[in-house]
């Protein structure tokens, strides 16, 4: 299985199960990106960059973690935004100040590659989350700690 990292659990990593306090956790961690079974795309480096120095330091000592989207995953992200509840993915903020938006990437990624979105939004009934658009276009997701759980990570 490839995991597929949004921003959300990167941040709650980082906040929660600091690497000083938690090295086995992350030592694991590692291994899974050194394998490629973590995966991120580059839209979510661009969301965490300014989120903190030790956060926005390891993106950018884990530069090969973050992928550049293919031409298949365009295609993807416009299939997205074709359904027209989706497009509230991008809130209106983000598209005055040109804020980077990663959900899409992170889907279409997820779907290129066969993988799993890890993501710390819910499903909500009729709204714009990822677990909603995986759930449409039958892309696989989960939370944090069922990542954990799926790793049979304990600690």
């Amino acid at each position: 299985m490839i995991y597929v990292f949004d921003s959300g659990p990167l941040i709650l990593l980082f906040r929660h199960y600091y690497p000083e306090r938690f090295p086995s956790l992350w030592e694991r961690f590692d291994e899974l990106i050194d394998e490629q079974v973590i995966i991120s795309v580059k839209e979510v480096a661009r969301e965490l960059n300014g989120h903190g120095d030790t956060l926005t330091d390891w993106v950018k000592d884990n530069g090969d973690l973050f992928y550049a989207p293919l031409g298949n995953e365009f295609s993807f992200v416009s299939s997205i935004f074709e359904v027209q509840h989706f497009q509230a993915l991008i809130r209106n903020q983000e598209r005055l100040e040109g804020k980077p938006v990663a959900d899409p990437f992170v889907i279409a990624k997820a779907d290129a590659v066969g993988g799993c979105v890890v993501t710390s939004e819910v499903f909500k009934p009729n709204a714009a989350k990822v677990p909603n658009v995986c759930q449409h276009f039958g892309v696989e997701s989960m939370s944090l700690e069922e990542f954990m759980e799926s790793e049979n990570w304990t600690f």
